[in-house]
C-alpha cells in the first residue's frame, strides 16, 4: 500500500498529510492556519483567530452543569518553506523523501484535536461541558503564540497539550529552565613568570576551576516518574581571551573553528583576574530548586570566606522559562488510565525535563481566575524530530485521536 491508498482509506491520516503537506515554519504558518479554519467550518466547529493570528475554536456546551475542556497544539514546525514530499514505509511509517522535516511535531496533535472536535460537535446527543481548541503559532522558536494568547479568554481548567513524542505519555509536571552565573574576580593580576611567586596573586581561572569543581553536577533529585532537577554546567570562561574574542567576533569563523582559534591565540603568560561559568538549571519542584540554589550560594559563601581580601565568588540566578508543577488534581492522569485500561494500551504518567507550552499555561489564569492544570499527552509516536528523517508511526495517530476523544467522554461522564 502506498500513501495515497492510505489516505482514502482513513481520514485521520489524510488530514494529517493535508496539514504536513503545507510547510509552516515558525511565523509563517498561515496557509495551514487557514486549512484548519476550513476543516473545522465543515466539520461544523466555531473557528476564529486571535489578535496574534492563532487559531481559537469551540464546541459548544450541551449541558451547563458540566465543565469545559481544551485541546492545545502547535501549528509551526522546524524546517522552513520547501516543498513536503510525503512517503508510506513500511505500511507503518509516514515520512519525507528526507529533504526536510516532516512536521509531525506537531500537526500529529493538530490532526488529532481537530478530528475528536468534529466528532464531538456532530453528535447531537452527547451531553458535555464544551470543547475549546487552541492553534498556537511560533512555539518552536520562542512560544510567542501562546505568549500572546488571552488567557481571560479561556474558559477551560484543565489544558491537554498534544505535544508529546510518544502515543499514551500523560506528562504530569515540566522542568523549567534558569540561567546560574558563576563569576570570580581577584584583587590582582599580574605577569605569569615575574609575580607568579606572590601568593597575594590568586589566579580567576584557577579559582574558577576550584569553584566549579566544589558545586554539583548532573542529577540533582529524581522520582519514580523522572529526573525532577538537575544542574549542568554549559560554559566556563577564564584566562587570557579578552581579545582574542574581540578580534574573534569579527572573523566569519565556521562551526567548531571558535575553539581552535582560541587555542592559537589566548593569552597564557598572565595571572588572570577574572572567569565565569554558566549552568543550565532545570527543576520542576520551586522547593527542590531552592534547595539545590541554597547549597550552590553556600559553597560560594565558602570560597568568599577562604579568599576574603584576594578575591570574589558571586552566583546569580535568572529564570528563562518557569517550571511547570505537578499539582495535586488526579483527574486527568486517572481518567487517561482508565481509558488506556479500557482500550488495552499502556498509559504512561510522568514528568519531562524540558520546556513546553504546557510551562505558560501552568502560570496563568483562565477567564474564571482558575489557575491551568495543563498535561502533556502523547497522541502519536514520532521518532527524529526536527530531523529530515522523522518518522510518524501513523497507527498511534489513530489510537491517540482515539484517546483523546475518550478522554472526553470520560471526562464528561
Amino acid at each position: 500500500m502506498d500513501i495515497k491508498e492510505l489516505r482514502k482509506q482513513n481520514k485521520l491520516i489524510d488530514l494529517f498529510c493535508s496539514l504536513a503537506e503545507i510547510p509552516s515554519p515558525s511565523m509563517g504558518e498561515d496557509n495551514v492556519a487557514t486549512e484548519i479554519i476550513s476543516t473545522l467550518l465543515a466539520g461544523g466547529v466555531e473557528v476564529k483567530r486571535d489578535s496574534y493570528s492563532n487559531v481559537i475554536a469551540r464546541v459548544p456546551a450541551t449541558d451547563e452543569t458540566k465543565k469545559p475542556i481544551a485541546f492545545s497544539a502547535h501549528m509551526d514546525v522546524v524546517g522552513d518553506d520547501s516543498p513536503v514530499n510525503i512517503v508510506l514505509t513500511n505500511d507503518e511509517i509516514i515520512e519525507t523523501d528526507k529533504k526536510r522535516t516532516l512536521g509531525a511535531d506537531d500537526k500529529a496533535g493538530v490532526a488529532a484535536a481537530i478530528s475528536a472536535a468534529c466528532k464531538i460537535a456532530g453528535d447531537k446527543n452527547l451531553k458535555h461541558g464544551g470543547l475549546e481548541l487552541i492553534f498556537t503559532r511560533d512555539e518552536e522558536s520562542g512560544m510567542s503564540g501562546v505568549k500572546h494568547l488571552n488567557m481571560q479568554d479561556i474558559e477551560s481548567e484543565y489544558i491537554l497539550v498534544l505535544d508529546s513524542d510518544s502515543f499514551g505519555e500523560v506528562m504530569i509536571a515540566g522542568a523549567g529552565y534558569t540561567n546560574v552565573l558563576v563569576e570570580v574576580e581577584t584583587v590582582k593580576g599580574g605577569h605569569s613568570g615575574n609575580d607568579i611567586g606572590d601568593e597575594t596573586r590568586i589566579n580567576a581561572a584557577k579559582l574558577l576551576a576550584d569553584v566549579v569543581a566544589a558545586l554539583p553536577q548532573g542529577v540533582y533529585r529524581q522520582n519514580e516518574e523522572g529526573v525532577v532537577t538537575s544542574i549542568n554546567l554549559g560554559v566556563i570562561l577564564g584566562g587570557g581571551v579578552d581579545f582574542p574574542l574581540q578580534k574573534m567576533c569579527k572573523l566569519d569563523l565556521k562551526n567548531g573553528e571558535h575553539f581552535d582559534y582560541l587555542m592559537k591565540n589566548a593569552v597564557t603568560n598572565v595571572i588572570n583576574k577574572k572567569g565565569a561559568a554558566i549552568y543550565s538549571l532545570r527543576s520542576s519542584d520551586s522547593k527542590t530548586e531552592e534547595e539545590l540554589l541554597s547549597k550552590m550560594q553556600k559553597t560560594v559563601a565558602e570560597f568568599n570566606k577562604k579568599y576574603e581580601g584576594l578575591a570574589s565568588v558571586k552566583l546569580t540566578a535568572a529564570v528563562k522559562t518557569k517550571m511547570f508543577e505537578k499539582n495535586s488534581d488526579s483527574t486527568i492522569p486517572d481518567i487517561a488510565k482508565e481509558v488506556g485500561k479500557e482500550h488495552n494500551f499502556d498509559v504512561k504518567v510522568a514528568s519531562f525535563h524540558a520546556g513546553a507550552e504546557t510551562h505558560i499555561y501552568a502560570n496563568e489564569k483562565n477567564k474564571y481566575g482558575n489557575t491551568f492544570k495543563p498535561y502533556l499527552i502523547g497522541v502519536a509516536t514520532i521518532k527524529n524530530m526536527h530531523s529530515p528523517d522523522e518518522q510518524l508511526y501513523y497507527k498511534t495517530l489513530i489510537k491517540g485521536e482515539e484517546f483523546i476523544y475518550n478522554m472526553f467522554l470520560k471526562f464528561n461522564k
